[in-house]
């Protein structure tokens, strides 16, 4: 026995040994070969509506192979046939042209060459014919109601799948259940009938999807004989009683038919679906249930299907045979059907014999091996005969093999192996080629390769050679091979060098020898940089909707850098080239851009570089951090009076740690369903004692928190009730209130809806006079607000609140001290003096009132002054008061902003929370002269060479007895630079003009003229001009306004080229002259000059009206601007050539127009100048009024102290309420 297994084994290592030596390599084409089939024929269907069916059959060999066919195993010459053949090759076209059934057969493919003949697998071409139901009369069908009945299909034949379905004439599904069954042949069962299945249109529908074909058989009517009409003398019930007992019968199989007996076999392919169906009659309907005898249904069984009447098994398999019973039951009985399934198989190869290439002389063996149920019959055959006819077949010829000893030329040829069973035949090539030549390298001599430092680099030295050959490689310089692990030739000849290194450039030589010969190629290498990558940022950290941008930096070797292409994937998934369709991920090259990042944007994001000789990948790891999922599983334990435990299960804090918990709670009575925090909790915690407030019906979630936000609220925790209890404190925050003296309305702040503890909530109120030793008075009340009437005006009172409810009282209340009402004051203080400061300020003293005639809290004193006359003109003045509030006990106060050289009265009042009290008796004074406002107008009416005339509006406010003007003027051409200021003093105050001399042609000046009393000069007035050159005519002043009828003759011009310049500017409304006033600059420019007579052209004429139009339009614009406060730039020159004495005056400017001149609305306090004289007062009103800082903008301009009520008989007018108070700095 033990030499039994040796001798096996020998053999095995032997037929292993001679499949080595025969070469399974590919043989080039140049070398003599037996025939191979490369693509074999394929069934083939005629459908009608394809334009011709191809016949495909291909094979290579030397010399070239010739093609035959054969049809049902006869000679099939298709150079004879309509067909259409292919050159070099045996595929044929069958056209289309109709009548093509002939053509339907099994066909095979023969390719021959002297060497051998090769035999091409047998493929049917089928023609299916048009299905078709037979013409035929279908009798009408009459049942009586419970019988059973078949309605039979019995469709065509015809190319399958074949797909059954019974509809109506309108084409509505048959419907179907445990009743009424469609079998798999498709005919229509019913176990009972009913009166319902009458109908006249029974169709079957048989339909071919892949001849796109359906038809249909003629209808069928069926009538259902209802027994309640049997005999219509019977009653209903006598009728149904004898339905019943008639009809109800125990179950009948119509499928399986009858005729085939308890059981039967069936005959399944593996791998198919195997579907076994039992129908049976009765009434009540059967059931049907299937079972394997022996064993359990397979899991992948589907009994559902069809009502339980079919029994389904997908892809079957060898231990799905066996016995399979249906079972159909009803309370009257069962019927049993027994299913023998076998299950068989078409042949299969488990070893097919290859192809060898052996050298004379040497031995060699095919096999070939197939499977199948039943066992396959393997036969041989050579060349397309049966392999006893060819004298050189082999040594040995077995069923399962053919070997060959000292193998020579003859035993060239094509051996077949086929194995067939009764499921059909299976047939494999093999060619067995005899050769001896000297090695044929493949690869091409002088091939350039390359690779990347650290890579293995590939020389390929493809070759074929019979015998076997040697391969060698060596470096060119050198002599020996290659050697060394770095180092590997495969078996097809390719040189493998590993990790490559920049010595190892260079140009190599593979040998390839045999018995026969030796040949050999050159190969050359070179090495490339290795691609460098970097992806930035690494392992980011992205909040959730935020924006993430990744970036690849690659660097590669320049002969690399055109093939370099860049690509990005997540998770090993790689996006589309320029990101999703959605455009939220956008590519842009080495840019990947993700646009409102999500959790799923989460993973190993990898950037690979390709280039034609490496790659190279870079990943980093995106964390997408967001708000933490809810708390979870909310637990109460530890459950007291006072506290409870509260339990969670932490959620998933999506990458980012959970840095706290907040513990809410719902409960408040007085707002139910309104959530609010009661503690915060660690983030490593998942458990705290809650303290609670009595008589609270709680419920608690919790919200956990990490660096990206909250989450959700978790689910709400069961209710926890606490018992109630008397109050933990008392109300806080008392205070007092009175609308009338002597009254106290004592108010708190209530108890919240959780401090009441209880239910029936009170207050009892206490309260004694401040330090008396007398009983409390106490009120007990709902609410939290209690009125008092006392005895006392203004008296301190010890006041208690204490909070009770059903179940107690609070703590010990602590005492607070208000006071009852207050009253007027009754009595006035008395003006002691009123010093004169200056001609605007003055200070009051006075006398302060006992502190028992204030009936309360005294808040200061009120001064109240107004204007009695004028001491200019004697003009008495409308009464209207003016207050001044100076809070606390204080006895002066300083009083601002009176008009200079006037006559006032004053009083002086003191006040409390409830009001003023009596005025003091009035208290007259007078304020001295002042200095005067700036004058109301100045203008330049008359300019020439060397003279000028000016006029000019008395001020507004004259402050005093006008004794003189101050008239200054300088020079101010456009350059840095002014000129000196001259004075003229004007000593008669009735003059309104002057006459000025001596001054230099064509030269610009600036007036300035101020207004004077005895205590100094006001603002200055000012205006520009320019006088004229030599030769220039005045000008003079225009009352009638701007006629432009009116003849004007030229001014002289001065030198020649000068431009005249007319240009009309607004004015202010100071008296009677026109709006419009004529001014004209001489500017030197290269100008043509102007004629006499020019007021004589058109055009001239037509140039005037245009500019009066545009003048009034600007007039127009102008007026609005003023009205609505607009600001016009006139500040250029102001800047350019400063006031000498009064650099913030607000001046014309001479031409533009301006409403920067500082004119108080009438009634209103007097305008304090910054730059005021020595004498006048530079106080702040901060420290005149030390009421409410309401009193002052936040400039320090005083708004409050006229804001009071006027005294009855007062005039009403823009007065100093409304007028502002300009300090100086």
């Amino acid at each position: 026995m033990a030499k039994l297994v040796t001798g096996k084994r020998l053999i095995l290592s032997l037929i292993f040994l001679l499949l080595k030596l025969s070469l399974a390599v590919k043989i080039p084409l140049s070398v003599p070969q037996a025939p191979t089939i490369t693509k074999q024929p394929k069934e083939q269907v005629a459908f009608p509506f394809d334009e011709y069916f191809q016949i495909e059959c291909e094979a290579k060999g030397n010399p070239e192979p010739v093609f035959s066919w054969t049809k049902d195993g006869k000679p099939f010459d298709i150079s004879d046939a309509p067909v259409i053949p292919s050159n070099h090759s045996g595929t044929f076209k069958i056209p289309n042209e109709g009548h093509i059934s002939h053509f339907q057969g099994k066909y095979r493919c023969f390719a021959s060459n002297k060497l051998g003949v090769a035999v091409s697998e047998e493929v049917e071409f089928i023609v299916p014919s048009v299905p078709k139901f037979p013409k035929e009369k279908i009798e009408p069908l009459d049942i009586e109601e419970g019988d059973p009945i078949v309605l039979q299909c019995n469709p065509p034949k015809g190319l399958p799948p074949l797909h059954i379905y019974w509809m109506n004439i309108e084409l509505e599904h048959i419907e179907q259940d445990k009743r009424v069954y469609m079998s798999q042949k498709g005919d229509l069962y019913f176990a009972n009938v009913e009166e319902k299945d009458s109908r006249n249109d029974y169709c079957c529908f048989a339909a071919f999807p892949r001849l796109r074909t359906i038809v249909q058989k003629m209808p069928m009517k069926l009538t259902v004989n209802s027994l309640k009409h049997a005999n219509d003398s019977s009653s209903s019930t006598e009728i149904s009683t004898k339905a019943n007992s008639i009809k109800q019968r125990k179950p009948r199989l119509l499928l399986p038919p009858p005729e085939t007996g308890s059981e039967s076999a069936v005959t399944i392919l593996k791998g198919e679906a195997l579907t076994l169906e039992c129908f049976a009659e009765g009434l009540p309907t059967p059931e049907v249930e299937w079972t394997k005898l022996g064993g359990d249904l397979p899991k992948r069984s589907e009994t559902k299907e069809n009502h339980g009447n079919t029994l389904k098994i997908e892809n079957i398999s060898y231990r799905d045979k066996g016995n399979y019973r249906c079972t159909a039951s009803n309370f009257l009985g069962s019927a049993s059907h027994d299913f023998h399934v076998i299950v068989e198989e078409p042949p299969h190869w488990t070893k097919k014999p290859e192809s060898g290439v052996y050298s004379m002389g040497t031995s060699g063996i095919l096999l070939c091996q197939a499977e199948g149920e039943p066992q396959p019959t393997v036969t041989w055959k050579v060349n397309g005969l049966p392999i006893d006819k060819y004298p050189f077949a082999g040594d040995v010829v077995l069923p399962g093999e053919v070997s060959f000893s000292n193998i020579h030329p003859n035993h060239t040829a094509v051996y077949q192996c086929e194995a067939t069973n009764v499921h059909g035949t299976i047939l494999a090539n093999a060619n067995v080629d005899v050769l001896d030549i000297i090695p044929i390298i493949q690869t091409k001599d002088e091939e350039n390769y390359a690779t990347v430092i650290g890579y293995s680099a590939f020389l390929h030295c493809e070759y074929f050679a019979s015998p076997r050959a040697v391969v060698t490689w060596q470096r060119m310089e050198e002599v020996q091979p290659l050697e060394g692990s770095r180092y590997h030739v495969h078996e097809n000849g390719t040189l493998q060098i590993f990790e490559a290194t920049e010595e190892d450039a260079g140009s190599y030589s593979c040998w390839v020898e045999n018995a026969m010969g030796k040949t050999a190629v050159i190969a050359n290498l070179d090495i490339r940089n290795a691609t460098k990558l970097r992806v930035s940022p690494k392992n980011p950290r992205v909040p959730r909707s935020h924006m993430l941008e990744l970036y690849c930096e690659s660097e590669c070797d320049l002969h690399l850098k055109q093939s370099l292409k860049l690509s990005w994937s997540k998770d090993g998934e790689a996006f589309e080239t320029n990101g999703t369709e959605d455009g939220r991920i956008v590519i842009d090259g080495a840019n990947l851009t993700i646009s409102n990042v999500t959790l799923e944007d989460q993973g190993i994001y990898s950037c690979l570089a390709q280039t034609a000789l490496d790659s190279m990948a870079e990943i980093t790891e995106v964390t997408v951090l967001d708000v933490p999922d809810p708390p979870e599983n909310l637990h109460l334990s530890e459950r007291q009076n006072r506290s409870v435990r509260l339990s969670w299960r932490a959620g998933d804090d999506h990458n980012s740690n959970i840095s706290e918990y907040i513990v809410e709670f719902e409960g408040n009575r007085e707002e139910p369903g309104r959530w609010e925090e009661l503690t915060r909790v660690q983030g490593q915690e998942t458990t705290v004692l809650l303290g609670l407030a009595p008589y609270v019906r709680y419920q608690f979630r919790v919200t956990a928190v990490n660096e990206v936000g909250q989450s959700h609220p978790s689910q709400p925790s069961d209710h926890h009730e606490t018992p109630p209890a008397a109050p933990d404190k008392n109300p806080q925050y008392i205070k007092v209130q009175a609308s009338q003296p002597k009254e106290m309305i004592i108010k708190w702040e209530p108890l919240k809806s959780m401090e009441q503890n209880g239910p029936g909530l009170e207050y009892r109120v206490s309260w004694k006079p401040q330090g008396a030793l007398v009983e409390w008075e106490e009120e007990t009340v709902t609410n939290h607000t209690l009125r008092v009437m006392t005895p006392s005006v203004y008296a301190p009172y010890d006041v208690q609140i204490q909070a009770i409810n059903q179940l107690g009282s609070g703590p010990e209340p602590q005492s607070v001290v208000l006071y009852s009402g207050e009253d007027y004051p009754d009595s006035a203080p008395v003006v002691h003096n009123v010093d004169v400061i200056n001609s605007t300020l003055v200070k009051v003293t006075w006398s302060t009132i006992p502190k028992d005639r204030v009936h309360g809290h005294l808040k200061g004193y009120q001064v109240n002054w107004w204007k009695t006359k004028s001491l200019l003109d004697g003009t008495t003045q409308p009464k209207e008061v003016n207050i001044l509030r100076f809070s606390g006990q204080r006895n002066y106060g300083m009083v601002p902003s009176l008009d200079a050289f006037s006559e006032f009265h004053l009083t002086v009042l003191a006040y409390n929370s409830k009001g003023a009290g009596p005025e003091s008796e009035p208290y007259i004074f007078q304020t001295p002269e002042g200095v005067p406002e700036q004058p109301a107008l100045l203008k330049v009416i008359k300019v020439d060479k060397d003279t000028a005339t000016l006029s000019w509006e008395r001020p507004m406010k004259l402050n005093g007895n006008l004794t003189q003007y101050l008239l200054q003027y300088q020079i101010i051409n456009d350059t840095d630079e002014i000129g000196e200021l001259n004075e003229i003093n004007i000593t008669t105050p009735s003059k309104s003009s002057w006459h000025l001399s001596n001054l230099n042609a064509t030269t610009k000046y600036k007036f300035y003229l101020r207004a004077c009393t005895s205590k100094g000069c006001g603002r200055p007035a000012t205006e520009e001009s320019v006088t004229l050159g030599e030769g220039s005519k005045g000008i003079r002043k225009i009352s009638e306004g701007v006629n432009l009828t009116q003849k004007v003759h030229p001014v002289e011009v001065s030198e020649p080229g000068a431009e005249h310049i007319v240009r009309l500017m607004t004015k202010n409304w100071g008296d009677n002259d026109s709006i419009f006033q004529d001014v004209i600059e001489t500017r030197g420019r290269e100008y043509a000059g102007l004629y006499d007579d020019i007021s004589t052209q058109g055009w001239f004429i037509g140039l005037m009206c245009a500019i009066a139009l545009l003048t009034l339009v600007l007039l127009t614009v102008c007026f609005v601007k003023r009205n609505k406060g607009g600001k016009y730039s006139v500040k250029e020159k102001e800047d350019l050539h400063p006031d000498p004495e009064v650099q913030s005056a607000k001046d014309e400017t001479f031409g533009e127009y301006s409403d920067s001149d500082e004119k108080p609305l009438k009634g209103s306090l007097r305008s304090l100048h910054r730059d005021m004289q020595p004498t006048e007062s530079a106080d702040s009103l901060v420290q005149y009024g030390e009421g409410d800082h309401g009193l002052f903008n936040e400039d320090g301009s005083f708004i409050g102290a006229y804001a009071g009520s006027k005294e009855k008989g007062s005039v009403e007018s823009n007065g100093s309420s409304t007028a502002t108070f300009p300090l100086r700095a």
